[in-house]
């Protein structure tokens, strides 16, 4: 589990591809000085495992499923990407939930600045977009952030000067393919209610009799 608070960014150093497949090996600096063999670290908001250590670097396996649904597909060498550790028993939840298990990509379509922030137009497909809702999260590259606006085929968020420079989105221009995920709870919502069939026993009238 992480929060969508990148606690750096890394170098990809190396990939080797598979048929499908891929071995990254990604620079990382001082986020492995407390980082064993086995455990999980977000790359770009897709959770991977570690399976060795080179100094500062570590590599991990990138399954076919992944790199079809992820824009890890796309890293190279000199590629610079959004790192964060799973998130410890008794840290701080300074973003959402955040699982690491990406829902699909979306295209940045526009760019603009607003005074100290950076405005983007994310188009995505609809799978993505009903689940989102205006100040609800997204987790962007991994990135928390928080959606301003909802549109029929795109949605907005609004960036602080923070927030661009401690991630990748400094370098994302129009065109960019970034990694999106929903907001888990959204998800489970509609599984609780049956996609709106009441399958599950739980209906509008079933929260609403019951005061919610």
């Amino acid at each position: 589990m992480f929060t969508g608070i990148i606690e750096r960014t890394g170098t990809v150093e190396e990939v080797r591809r598979g048929a499908a497949s891929a071995v990254l090996t990604v620079e990382a600096g001082e986020l492995l000085n407390h980082t064993r063999e086995g455990d999980s670290i977000s790359v770009n908001g897709v959770c991977l495992t570690v399976n060795a250590k080179k100094g500062g670097a570590f590599c991990a396996d990138v399954m076919h499923e992944t790199m079809k649904r992820t824009s890890l597909s796309i890293l190279r060498a000199g590629s610079r990407v959004n790192l964060e550790r799973a998130m410890a028993a008794d840290g701080r939840f300074g973003g959402h939930l955040v699982t690491g298990h990406v829902d699909g990509t979306g295209n940045i379509s526009a760019v603009r600045k607003d005074d100290n922030a950076i405005w983007f137009t994310i188009r995505a497909s609809p799978s993505i977009l009903k689940y989102l809702v205006e100040k609800g999260s997204i987790a962007i590259d991994g990135i928390s952030l928080t959606v301003v606006s909802v549109r029929e085929a795109e949605f907005l968020v609004s960036v602080i000067p923070h927030t661009l420079k401690k991630t990748t989105l400094a370098d994302k221009k129009a065109g960019a393919v970034v990694n999106l995920e929903n907001d888990c709870i959204a998800k489970y919502v509609e599984k609780f209610l049956g996609q709106g069939t009441g399958e599950s026993g739980m209906s509008r009238e079933f929260l609403k009799k019951y005061g919610y």
